[in-house]
Parts: structure tokens; C-alpha cells; sequence
């Protein structure tokens, strides 16, 4: 069932250029859906830092796709994620979904100021995504063949971002996911040693997973650029408290989750992680 009126009117997808904006963009594209990119360098560009962006992006939207980065949890992104709900419901737009973080508390009250605004809500949590080793942080590492993090013996339940761009969409188009939170995983718990020894598997070649300090981890992002922050987004899987395996995935889709394993094959076959 399709949110009536929405089949023609634009759906928002901010983060466009991301790696689970992206997948919802052409989801929508191939089910016959308007989908306008809300990114730096869109055609008609989204920039949360300028306010002035945000009228002609939400202009004719009646549902988007709310992600914020570098991530829900960092400092501002609530309050900023709170006047995006109000200004966009002002202007008419009904459904928003909200990409959130697992075990975040900074994340949550995210969620929360996106609901003050009185749209038709859905939020989908999630944490680190299978991607993060092909199309982001951990990329180069794979590449060189060593993964060096903060992370010890801890376990975390990897999900796929193609997983999370199927919630969205389906929570974009149906009626019958207002008002739900999804808290997605996929299939098993992985350590970084499991991680390393997968992707060994998938590229012929040997990954190698070496557990570094996070005062040694804080010191690499500085060397890199990157932000220090990042480092704190690490606790979330040495302290467990997001080491357990939930039914989100079936909950909206009726289906199981990706499995690591399969994942890393695809990837794999891209040719991504040739050295």
C-alpha cells in the first residue's frame, strides 16, 4: 500500500552521495519514484551547516530520508536535526525517516527532536555497516592488508548497508511502518579477527587484524585529518553494549539478513580491495 498523494511528489534523500543514500536513491529510482539528492553537490544542494539550503530542497517533498553526518551523535546534530523536522513540517512534508545509530544515546535524542516536529516518523538504528570495510573508513586498511583499531577481542553485529536501504524504502512507502523503530543487525556476531580472516577468504589474499590503543587510534585520525570523534564511535562495540543480534531485517522485510560472508564475495568481485 502506498502513501497516498507521495507517487508523484519528490522524496528528500539527504546524503545522497553516502553509502545507504545512495542505494535509496536508486531503489526509488527503479520502483518508478522521484528521489531528488540532498548533498553538497546536488543539483539543488542540501547543506546541513547553511539553513538557507534547506527551503528549496524540502520544495514539493512530502517524505525524506533524514541522515546526518558525520553521525546523529556528535555534537549539534540534534539540535540541527530538530529545526530540519520543524521547517520541513512546516512546509508540508508529512513522512520522515531517520537514519540513527544503535546504542547511541546522543542518537536518541536525535530521534526524539525529529519527532517534536509531529511528522509520520520512523526510525531505523543500525551501527557499522559491511561497507565501512569497501567504501569508507577501513577501505585503505583492507587494501594494505592490515586493520589496525581499538577494538580488542569485542564482537559486533556487522549489517549490510543494502539491508538498511531496503528498511528505508519500504518505511518511505508503506503506511504500515509509521510510528516503528527498526533496530537492524545482521545475521552474527563478528570480532575484527573473524573480520580479518573473512576477508582473507574473499580476496586470496592475508588481512591482518592488529588491536591498537585508543589513544594510538586517537593519534592516527589526528595524522590523517580525520576527526578525533570517530574514535569514540569505537566504545560502542568494545563496551558490548550492542553485541547481540536483532530482528529488525525481518521485522520490516519479512526476510533474513546479508551475512558477512557474502558480503565480502560481491565486494570482492568488484575488485575494491585490489592491492
Amino acid at each position: 500500500m502506498s502513501t497516498q498523494g507521495q507517487n508523484t511528489a519528490p522524496i528528500l534523500v539527504i546524503g545522497a552521495t553516502g553509502k545507504t543514500g545512495r542505494r535509496v536513491v536508486e531503489r526509488l529510482q527503479g520502483l518508478g519514484r522521484p528521489a531528488r539528492s540532498g548533498s553538497r553537490s546536488s543539483e539543488i544542494p542540501f547543506v546541513w551547516e547553511d539553513e538557507s539550503t534547506w527551503e528549496a530542497a524540502l520544495d514539493g517533498v512530502l517524505a525524506a530520508y533524514v541522515t546526518y553526518y558525520p553521525d546523529l551523535a556528535f555534537p549539534g546534530a540534534k539540535e540541527a536535526v530538530e529545526r530540519f523536522a520543524a521547517f520541513a513540517v512546516e512546509r508540508g512534508v508529512r513522512r520522515l525517516v531517520l537514519l540513527s545509530g544503535r546504542g547511541e544515546e546522543g542518537a536518541v535524542a536525535g530521534e526524539d527532536g525529529l519527532k517534536a516536529s509531529g511528522c509520520d516518523w520512523t526510525v531505523v538504528r543500525a551501527n557499522w555497516f559491511h561497507q565501512n570495510f569497501s567504501e569508507s573508513f577501513f577501505l585503505d586498511p583492507v587494501r594494505s592488508g592490515e586493520l589496525a583499531l581499538p577494538t580488542g577481542d569485542a564482537v559486533e553485529p556487522f549489517v549490510d548497508a543494502d539491508d538498511i536501504a531496503d528498511v528505508v524504502v519500504a518505511s518511505l512507502t508503506d503506511d504500515r511502518h509509521i510510528g516503528k523503530t527498526y533496530e537492524l543487525s545482521g545475521p552474527r556476531l563478528l570480532s575484527f579477527h573473524d573480520v580479518a580472516r573473512e576477508l582473507s577468504a574473499a580476496t586470496g589474499r592475508t588481512i591482518t587484524y592488529i588491536p591498537v590503543s585508543a589513544d594510538d587510534y586517537r593519534a592516527a585520525l589526528r595524522e590523517l585529518g580525520e576527526a578525533e570523534e570517530f574514535a569514540d564511535l569505537f566504545t560502542l562495540i568494545v563496551d558490548g553494549r550492542n553485541a547481540s543480534l536483532v530482528p529488525g531485517v525481518r521485522e520490516a522485510l519479512g526476510r533474513g539478513p546479508k551475512d558477512f560472508a557474502d558480503y565480502a564475495k560481491e565486494a570482492a568481485a568488484t575488485g575494491v580491495w585490489d592491492a
